[in-house]
């Protein structure tokens, strides 16, 4: 008896193993870097060695629409300082969704050769994956899905991988062709209903879609929100941030429903501001596998 159930655990053992090695998220704690200046302070560095972060996500560009040219980058990023050791950056290119209304004809090959440019100029090694970020709705979905088709067929060229953001009103449709996707749990609310709710996270926003999450057919991890929301609405200051409690109480929901979501944990994201605005035993339990 104790010889059979030895050899069970042996079995469950090696298969969760190989679920894991197949997986194309890497686990672990991760954040996105999102300004047009890359300089990283000594808090920031401090909180990324001390979450044990072997990736940034760090927006490159923009793609916006241009009325005469169509999709063109903006606010490109500049790398003022060195990346951490040990640290992998992800290139993450943010692209409008009206830039989806028409067929993007060689949108694809553009954003590859301007990443792998930059690349090359700043000297970053060891990119193994493309993230791509665009609030797609049902009526630019097929255009975005032909983009991400034809964006990885060149990635695979390049033995790179191909990453997708993730919005809660996605999850009723069908799953993109990439690799994996980072499921966005910030910016969940309507920002003209921030007299009613948190317009950066509410439980109420957010569990009309938990129901999507087992079935959607996607690795995912996912991202959480650490900054503040800051608007002048008819002349009035509005200042909104997901407190620890609504963080906490997403997250416990969503991984009841899919527990994968523990494998990769990003919050949004690296500012010294933002590390600032929070204790590190709350980081401990947002970064908790």
């Amino acid at each position: 008896m104790t010889r059979t159930l030895i050899c069970i655990c042996t079995v469950l053992l090696l298969m969760a193993c190989k679920s894991d090695e197949s997986s194309p998220i890497e686990a672990g704690n991760s954040a996105y870097f999102w300004r047009t200046e890359f300089l990283l302070d000594s808090t920031e560095r401090a909180f990324m060695k001390q979450y044990q972060m072997k990736k940034l996500y760090c927006r490159y560009f923009d793609v916006v629409m241009d009325e005469q040219q169509g999709p063109m980058p903006n606010a490109t990023i500049t790398f003022r300082n060195s990346i951490p050791e040990g640290i992998e950056i992800v290139p993450t290119v943010f692209i409008t969704e009206n830039c989806m209304h028409q067929k993007p004809d060689g949108l694809a090959e553009k954003i590859v050769q301007r990443i792998l440019q930059m690349n090359e100029t700043h000297d970053i090694k060891g990119v193994k994956e493309i993230q791509i970020d665009c609030d797609f709705t049902a009526k630019s979905r097929k255009n975005y899905y032909e983009f991400l088709d034809s964006l990885n067929s060149q990635l695979k060229t390049l033995n790179l991988k191909l990453s997708t953001t993730i919005r809660l009103h996605q999850l009723s449709m069908r799953v993109p062709p990439v690799d994996y996707g980072v499921l966005m749990l910030y910016n969940t609310g309507h920002p003209m209903k921030f007299m009613e709710r948190n317009p950066i996270l509410d439980m109420r926003d957010v569990a009309p879609y938990l129901r999507y999450l087992e079935d959607y057919d996607l690795p995912m991890g996912a991202a959480y929100p650490i900054f503040l929301w800051h608007r002048k609405i008819q002349g009035v200051d509005i200042e909104h941030m997901a407190d620890e409690e609504e963080i906490l109480k997403v997250k416990a929901a969503v991984e009841k429903e899919r527990p994968e979501l523990k494998r990769l944990i990003l919050t949004y994201d690296l500012a010294k501001d933002n590390i600032n605005r929070y204790k590190p035993e709350t980081y401990e339990k947002i970064y908790s596998h």
